[in-house]
């Protein structure tokens, strides 16, 4: 089981790892990853958000951190970011494909 992923939750972990200095970023990102499952698994048994996590979807996970303002596609950092997200996310897909 998996919760669909949104534009707005690949936006909103960018933002957090526009936060943190560029070779944080990618450890930073599977801190959200893991949380969000985390949050997936605890609201799935409870029927409660995960009172850490939230809901199980990567926004609410993401949001656990400060979020930088959305800059437009034209910053080359917040592509830098949003392309952390997206091969973490390539992997995750890919695993629970198997």
């Amino acid at each position: 089981m998996r919760r669909p992923v949104l534009p707005g939750d690949v936006a909103a972990v960018a933002r957090a790892l526009l936060e943190v200095a560029p070779k944080a970023r990618a450890p930073l990102c599977d801190e959200i990853f893991t949380g969000a499952a985390t949050a997936m698994i605890h609201v799935s048994q409870t029927g409660q958000l995960h009172p850490r996590w939230g809901d199980g979807s990567l926004n609410a996970a993401a949001r656990r951190f400060v979020l930088a303002d959305e800059p437009g596609y034209d910053d080359l950092s917040y592509l830098d970011a949003t392309q952390v997200v997206l091969d973490r996310l390539r992997m995750n897909l890919r695993q629970h494909d198997r």
